[in-house]
């Protein structure tokens, strides 16, 4: 589905532009306005001592699909966040546009693009699934030799 409309609105929406070592962390409200930004290590407990720092309310955390996906998304999502992986390229084509690319500014458009409410979820597989994915491909890979 290209298009999801949201039904319920929340008060904080979390955008997170993810490299392998950091994370630049945005926060705005439900009206768009900037709350803050900070860049944090690619670490859960990092994240969750940053968001901290948000006022109570409800929040919404979202970032690109990627090599981090599942870890930040069931990390996350274990700490009582409502996580959103989204779509890499609609987030791409929509962060294109912007002037100034840092991650940073990343960040931001992220947390626009999940306050608008148009993008397309990514379904994060079970780590159950992956490690039998692993070991699957594991097993192939033995047989072949």
């Amino acid at each position: 589905m290209f298009l999801q409309f949201e039904e319920n609105e929340m008060d904080y929406y979390v955008g997170l532009d993810v490299s392998l070592r950091s994370v630049a962390v945005c926060v705005i409200d439900a009206d768009g306005k900037h709350v803050f930004e900070r860049s944090v290590a690619c670490e859960i407990e990092d994240i969750l001592v940053c968001l901290r720092d948000v006022p109570a309310g409800q929040y919404r955390v979202g970032f690109e699909s990627g090599a981090m996906s599942q870890h930040l998304y069931f990390g996350l999502q274990a700490a009582g966040f409502d996580v959103v992986c989204m779509e890499a390229r609609q987030v791409n084509a929509a962060l294109s546009a912007m002037r100034n690319k840092t991650d940073k500014t990343d960040a931001r458009g992220i947390a626009q693009v999940l306050r608008s409410g148009w993008y397309g979820k990514v379904f994060i597989k079970s780590r159950e699934a992956h490690a039998l994915r692993a070991l699957l491909s594991s097993r192939k890979a033995v047989q072949k030799k």
